[in-house]
């Protein structure tokens, strides 16, 4: 059975940080794209982060770059985001999926497996 599991969420003050992992089951992360996707309420779901299949490039929106940063242990089949200096605008779901397309990042698109997702807070 193929599943993704998040974890590492919570609630943290403006200015803290976070670590949301990533646990992969029934497949092996370094053959697919991998990414970070968020969800705000009342918002369209966006990417944040991601490696391309078979590469150690990653990709950052705007918003995020020097903040977060996605790494992944493949020994652990295990994908992280570390998030630092946390803005309330950080505030979402966060999902992780994975892509057999080559094409999948930095577009976020076609990703067919996805984690059930891991609340981020960002409140004072």
């Amino acid at each position: 059975q193929v599943q993704l599991v998040e974890s590492g969420g919570g609630l943290v003050q403006p200015g803290g940080s976070l670590r949301l992992s990533c646990a992969a089951s029934g497949i092996t992360l370094n053959n697919y794209a991998i990414a970070w996707f968020r969800q705000a309420p009342g918002k369209e779901r966006e990417g944040v982060s991601c490696f391309r299949r078979f590469e150690r490039i990653t990709y950052y929106i705007d918003s995020v770059k020097g903040r977060f940063t996605i790494s992944r242990d493949n020994a652990k089949n295990t994908v992280y985001l570390q998030m630092n200096s946390l803005k309330p605008e950080d505030t979402a779901v966060y999902y992780c999926a994975a892509s057999s397309s080559v094409r999948s990042c930095p577009i976020y698109r076609d990703f067919e497996v996805w984690g059930q997702g891991t609340l981020v807070t960002v409140s004072s």
